[in-house]
């Protein structure tokens, strides 16, 4: 009995690390503006079925994997905060990440309420074998797009 569960443990463990890519370690990282969610939006549903907080470390993004873990940079300032990605957007040409009020906050963006930064997720980083295949897959994609990040279709 124990042979099988730990035969059964290791073949778990076999098919997770082979749906991580072998580079694992490609950082996912993306140059633009940040905006933040205006008030409109406190209490609606995301893309990923939660509702919208603006007292949390969350953001949206067009291509990062829902419920990826990403570090949005200030280039200007070099704050860096910490935010899980929990839905889609910005829809604005220009702009690769909406942050909410707290994160926006803790850049100190939200007087001017666009800042450039710097987002990075690296694979990792992620909570899960899943998220960490993805990210790795969307950095693999911005490679072989010299750096062009496209959405993915959720």
């Amino acid at each position: 009995m124990r042979a099988i569960s730990i035969a059964a443990l290791a073949s778990a463990i076999a098919t997770t690390q082979s749906a991580w890519p072998a580079d694992k370690d490609a950082t996912v990282e993306q140059h633009g503006k940040a905006s933040y969610y205006s008030d409109r939006f406190a209490g609606r549903k995301t893309a990923s079925g939660v509702t919208m907080n603006q007292g949390a470390m969350t953001a949206a993004s067009p291509n990062l994997p829902l419920g990826a873990k990403a570090k949005v940079t200030d280039t200007r300032t070099g704050k860096t905060v910490d935010v899980k990605v929990n839905d889609r957007g910005p829809y604005k040409k220009g702009r690769i990440i909406d942050v909410s009020k707290r994160a926006a906050k803790e850049l100190d963006i939200k007087e001017d309420g666009v800042a450039p930064v710097r987002v990075e997720a690296k694979p990792s980083d992620q909570p899960t074998p899943e998220l960490k295949a993805e990210v790795a897959q969307v950095a693999k994609e911005a490679k072989r797009n010299g750096g062009a990040e496209h959405p993915l279709k959720h």
